[in-house]
């Protein structure tokens, strides 16, 4: 990709985790930076206002959807269907309300990436939220890739990242976890 000082990017859930590192990777290029999450007033599971904001935002050559939610583990006997529910409305259903609004606004040659996890692809018991979320972003990006040609559609699997996502674990606990994710 080519950036110039008129590229526009959008990073939404760009105020924490991945999406931060990518906003403030992305601001040492040419262009310019918008970014977007619920703590900048933007609720992804609001499709009205994901709208709302792409036609605030005018023109657009690249959209990055990194907002996460807090998908509950757990066996599926033990896990509220409201709580799986929620993770869903945030992290797929939004992936899905921002490539809708945004796609009416990307520049020819312009690119939508989603964000997935390894889980997509793994059977770890107890992940089964974020497994069907994560596989079936994959899956829906295979269809948007066909669907919104010329644009670009892509999903990133970053991994296992030490972000504030993992802020309620006892620090130790989260070493251990990234440490056996390191080994493995």
């Amino acid at each position: 990709m080519t950036f110039t000082k008129e590229t526009k990017t959008i990073v939404i859930g760009g105020t924490s985790g991945i999406g931060k590192a990518v906003a403030t990777a992305l601001a040492n290029r040419d262009g310019t930076i918008e970014v977007a999450s619920r703590s900048t007033g933007l609720d992804v599971k609001d499709e009205a206002a994901i709208a709302a904001y792409f036609d605030a935002q005018g023109p657009v050559d690249h959209v990055v959807f990194t907002a996460g939610s807090s998908a509950p583990g757990g066996a599926v006997t033990d896990v509220s269907f409201d709580a799986a529910k929620q993770a869903f409305d945030t992290k797929f259903w939004g992936a899905i309300a921002v490539a809708k609004a945004a796609a009416r606004h990307i520049k020819p040659g312009g690119t939508i990436t989603l964000t997935s996890g390894f889980l997509a692809r793994r059977t770890v018991p107890g992940t089964y939220v974020k497994t069907a979320m994560n596989a079936a972003l994959e899956a829906v990006a295979k269809i948007l890739a066909k669907e919104l040609a010329p644009i670009r559609v892509n999903v990133v699997s970053p991994g296992l990242t030490d972000t504030e996502a993992y802020a309620g674990m006892t620090s130790e606990a989260r070493m251990a976890m990234l440490h056996n994710a390191a080994k493995s």
